[in-house]
Protein backbone atom coordinates (compact mmCIF):
# COMPACT_ATOMS: atom_id res chain seq x y z
CA UNK A 1 0.00 0.00 0.00
CA UNK A 2 1.19 3.57 -1.30
CA UNK A 3 1.65 6.63 1.06
CA UNK A 4 -0.21 9.84 0.15
CA UNK A 5 1.84 12.53 0.29
CA UNK A 6 1.13 16.29 -0.19
CA UNK A 7 3.33 18.86 0.75
CA UNK A 8 1.26 22.25 1.07
CA UNK A 9 1.84 26.10 2.02
CA UNK A 10 -0.61 28.77 3.82
CA UNK A 11 -1.56 29.12 -0.35
CA UNK A 12 -1.58 26.32 -2.40
CA UNK A 13 -0.58 22.40 -2.90
CA UNK A 14 3.05 22.10 -3.63
CA UNK A 15 3.63 18.42 -4.59
CA UNK A 16 1.01 15.38 -4.23
CA UNK A 17 1.55 12.33 -5.17
CA UNK A 18 1.53 8.33 -3.67
CA UNK A 19 5.00 7.34 -3.07
CA UNK A 20 7.05 4.51 -1.57
CA UNK A 21 8.60 6.39 1.15
CA UNK A 22 9.61 9.68 2.33
CA UNK A 23 12.76 11.09 4.39
CA UNK A 24 12.38 14.18 6.43
CA UNK A 25 14.90 16.81 8.31
CA UNK A 26 13.15 16.65 11.93
CA UNK A 27 14.17 18.96 14.54
CA UNK A 28 14.78 15.75 16.75
CA UNK A 29 17.31 14.24 13.51
CA UNK A 30 15.99 12.69 10.35
CA UNK A 31 12.99 10.56 9.84
CA UNK A 32 11.86 7.83 7.42
CA UNK A 33 8.67 7.54 6.51
CA UNK A 34 7.49 3.66 5.25
CA UNK A 35 3.88 2.49 4.78
CA UNK A 36 2.55 1.09 8.00
CA UNK A 37 4.25 4.20 9.91
CA UNK A 38 3.00 4.72 13.21
CA UNK A 39 1.25 8.08 13.13
CA UNK A 40 3.59 10.50 14.41
CA UNK A 41 3.58 14.65 14.31
CA UNK A 42 7.44 15.91 13.53
CA UNK A 43 8.57 19.66 13.60
CA UNK A 44 10.82 19.69 10.45
CA UNK A 45 14.25 21.94 10.58
CA UNK A 46 16.36 23.37 6.98
CA UNK A 47 17.07 20.76 4.34
CA UNK A 48 15.31 18.22 1.90
CA UNK A 49 12.44 16.61 2.28
CA UNK A 50 12.98 13.60 -0.23
CA UNK A 51 9.87 11.72 -1.67
CA UNK A 52 10.28 8.28 -3.60
CA UNK A 53 7.20 8.37 -5.89
CA UNK A 54 5.15 5.13 -6.54
CA UNK A 55 5.59 5.77 -10.15
CA UNK A 56 8.71 7.77 -12.37
CA UNK A 57 11.42 6.97 -10.42
CA UNK A 58 13.40 9.51 -9.89
CA UNK A 59 13.35 10.87 -6.07
CA UNK A 60 11.77 13.82 -5.87
CA UNK A 61 13.90 16.39 -3.75
CA UNK A 62 12.23 19.50 -2.28
CA UNK A 63 14.15 21.95 0.05
CA UNK A 64 11.59 22.95 3.06
CA UNK A 65 13.28 26.00 5.57
CA UNK A 66 10.52 24.29 8.15
CA UNK A 67 7.57 23.42 8.74
CA UNK A 68 5.78 20.21 9.94
CA UNK A 69 5.11 16.73 8.97
CA UNK A 70 2.10 14.91 9.76
CA UNK A 71 1.55 11.08 9.62
CA UNK A 72 -1.77 9.03 9.90
CA UNK A 73 -2.96 5.84 8.56
CA UNK A 74 -0.31 6.24 5.28
CA UNK A 75 -1.20 9.80 4.78
CA UNK A 76 1.45 12.31 5.24
CA UNK A 77 1.09 15.98 5.09
CA UNK A 78 3.94 18.36 4.91
CA UNK A 79 3.37 21.82 5.98
CA UNK A 80 6.19 24.50 4.85
CA UNK A 81 6.59 28.18 4.82
CA UNK A 82 4.97 29.70 1.63
CA UNK A 83 8.68 31.22 0.47
CA UNK A 84 9.85 27.39 0.97
CA UNK A 85 6.77 26.46 -1.35
CA UNK A 86 8.04 28.93 -4.05
CA UNK A 87 11.39 27.69 -4.32
CA UNK A 88 9.72 24.10 -4.80
CA UNK A 89 7.21 24.84 -7.24
CA UNK A 90 9.62 26.94 -9.60
CA UNK A 91 11.65 22.97 -9.61
CA UNK A 92 9.28 20.57 -9.58
CA UNK A 93 6.32 19.63 -11.59
CA UNK A 94 3.27 17.90 -9.27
Amino acid sequence: MPLNVEMVSADRTVWSGEALSVAAPAADGDMGVLPGHQPVLAVLRPGAVRVRPLEGGQTVELEVSGGFLSVDQDEITIVVDPTTAEAAADTQES
